[in-house]
């Protein structure tokens, strides 16, 4: 794995982690990794704030076993998007 593939990982890893959805981010710093690879695939391949959030509620409900409600997935979306849009290297986004 490249370092700026490491960086883009730690930035999502550090989104996640901001929204520890389960309360455990004080003790398990890679809880979330589960989500990364999926994730920045979808953000790669050009998902939207829709695609995104389904898959942030879907594992919410079918891997945690949590309510997604109150948790937000929407709001989490919009902020992996922005972040994505902002933060990502251009050639990161092609899986380079």
């Amino acid at each position: 794995m490249s370092p700026r593939n490491t960086s883009v990982e730690d930035g999502l890893r550090h989104l996640l982690n901001e929204w520890d959805p389960i309360g455990v981010v004080d003790d398990v710093q890679d809880e979330y990794d589960c989500m990364l690879a999926p994730l920045l695939k979808r953000l790669r391949s050009g998902a939207d704030r829709s695609e995104i959030g389904e898959f942030l509620r879907h594992e919410l409900e079918d891997h945690f076993g949590l309510d997604a409600l109150g948790l937000r997935p929407d709001a989490m979306a919009v902020r992996v998007i922005d972040w994505w849009t902002s933060a990502s290297p251009a050639d990161d986004v092609a899986g380079a």
